[in-house]
């Protein structure tokens, strides 16, 4: 799965979607990478102020990996970026 993620809380959505698809709890993901539940909540709730150590402590809980690339021009009917 590809998703564009533009804001943190569209991470927290893209990463509670991962989750849920590996049918692990919060609880489970917290535990495999010494998190506690509450930790991946407030990621998942798009809480800004995460570091960026628990972030990748998290994406490797899920199995998952970040990709930096050049960012596409918007279309004329895109909301664009909120930052």
């Amino acid at each position: 799965m590809i998703q564009k993620v533009i804001s943190p809380e569209n991470l927290g959505q893209a990463l509670r979607a991962v989750r849920k698809q590996k049918g692990m709890s919060q609880k489970a993901v917290g535990h495999s990478v010494g998190m506690e539940q509450h930790t991946i909540s407030k990621i998942e709730k798009g809480n800004p102020g995460t570091e960026l150590n628990t972030l990748f402590r998290l994406l490797a809980a899920l199995d998952l990996e970040l990709t930096i690339q050049p960012r596409q021009k918007p279309s004329a009917e895109s909301k664009g970026d909120i930052w």
